[in-house]
């Protein structure tokens, strides 16, 4: 089985921002413990524009613009990455850095590049250390988190498990640290916007995630149909354990019955949207029933101001979102068709406002969970 095991940037630093080697070398053993029973092990991590500003100590601490962050995450990603060699060398096994942008994910040629590089990798017996290539990243188009990109990672080598590994034991009912009665969310089927609420915000000062981007990682597994597991990276054998669905390992995420590919997930879960488009209840069925594309017909409204190949979010007539997509018109070209038929459309005009290739319906899942 392939393991896909992520750690985050307070799991993986130290209070000064360093690299806390001794994190480093237990997850190291983790994998190595995994190896020797058989598993192929994919890291993804954080932790290089941390490690970037304990290096370089910049007058006022952590800067806020881009350019200063990618420059500090190219000065930390050496770092972070030394310490991952000299971990792995400890325990026989050898690291492969890999560094993957959005783009390795929306369009086919580079994902099975990326694919065929780590599957290679796997191969030849190295351990594939993942991070985004921050240092690069055009600040328009990235995955925004870590998270999401071990969940495509996951998805795109057909894992086994996805393992995100954090400071909490999982995801509770209420904030632990202020919740005495909160308590542990062992197993979850489906994900819904109440338990979302329950992940809270944003999580430690030098992360870009937190539970709730965690907990949106696992939902893009599960719809990968990859089983998800959150848990403590402190944890002895936490990997092995996760991947025996040990009872109270954290909190694992079933997976869908029904998956989707690699670009349908990075539209659903990863692009930020633009816009909404309103439609009717016959374009909703249409949508959720047959799987069509939708069209000018079907829309009542637009919102926000959004161009050709944008994400939307697309509502029905309750307001309610249940479905996105890519925009094949612009906000102004889709509100002046409103409503009108194919038939009536200027023939150089696409009929299609999102097209059934470029189309997630994200509707038809409860959650439900376990304690």
């Amino acid at each position: 089985m392939i393991v896909v095991a992520k750690i985050g940037t307070s799991s993986v630093t130290s209070a000064d921002g360093s690299v806390d080697e001794a994190a480093v070398s237990k997850l190291c053993a983790d994998v190595a413990g995994l190896r020797a029973i058989g598993h192929r092990v994919v890291v993804v991590t954080s932790g290089a524009v941390t490690a970037g500003v304990a290096a370089l100590r910049p007058p006022g601490g952590r800067p806020a613009d881009s350019a200063t962050l990618q420059a500090l995450s190219a000065i930390g990603q050496h770092r972070l990455m030394r310490v991952y060699d000299e971990g792995f060398a400890r325990e026989g096994l050898l690291a492969g850095q890999v560094l993957l942008a959005p783009l390795d994910f929306g369009e086919r040629r580079q994902y099975l590049h990326a694919r065929a590089t780590l599957l290679r990798l796997l191969e030849l017996g190295v351990v594939p250390v993942v991070n985004e290539n921050d240092a690069v990243a055009d600040d328009e188009i990235r995955f925004g988190d870590n998270d999401r990109l071990a969940a495509l990672v996951a998805n795109l080598l057909g894992a086994g498990v996805l393992v995100l590994l954090t400071d909490t034991a999982g995801l509770f009912t209420g904030d632990p640290r202020t919740d005495d009665e909160a308590s542990l969310v062992e197993e979850v089927t489906a994900i819904d916007a109440e338990l979302e609420r329950a992940a809270g915000g944003p999580g430690s000062p030098g992360g870009s995630g937190g539970m709730a981007s965690k907990l949106a990682a696992a939902r893009m597994a599960s719809w990968s149909g990859v089983r998800a597991v959150i848990a403590a990276a402190r944890r002895e054998d936490v990997l092995k354990e996760a991947v025996a669905g040990a009872q109270g390992v954290g909190t694992t995420i079933a997976p869908r019955a029904r998956t989707i590919g690699a670009r349908k997930l990075w539209i659903a879960f990863a692009l930020p949207a633009a816009g909404r488009v309103l439609v009717d209840e016959g374009a909703r069925r249409a949508l959720v029933e047959r799987e069509a594309s939708l069209l000018a017909a079907g829309v009542v409204s637009v919102e926000g101001d959004f161009s050709l190949d944008d994400a939307v979010e697309i509502a029905g007539p309750d307001g309610a979102v249940f479905a996105k997509g890519l925009a094949r018109l612009g906000s102004a070209q889709a509100a002046r068709w409103v409503g009108r038929k194919s038939a009536d459309l200027p023939t150089e005009l696409t009929r299609e406002v999102v097209h059934r290739d470029d189309l997630v319906v994200l509707v038809g899942a409860r959650s439900t969970a376990r304690n």
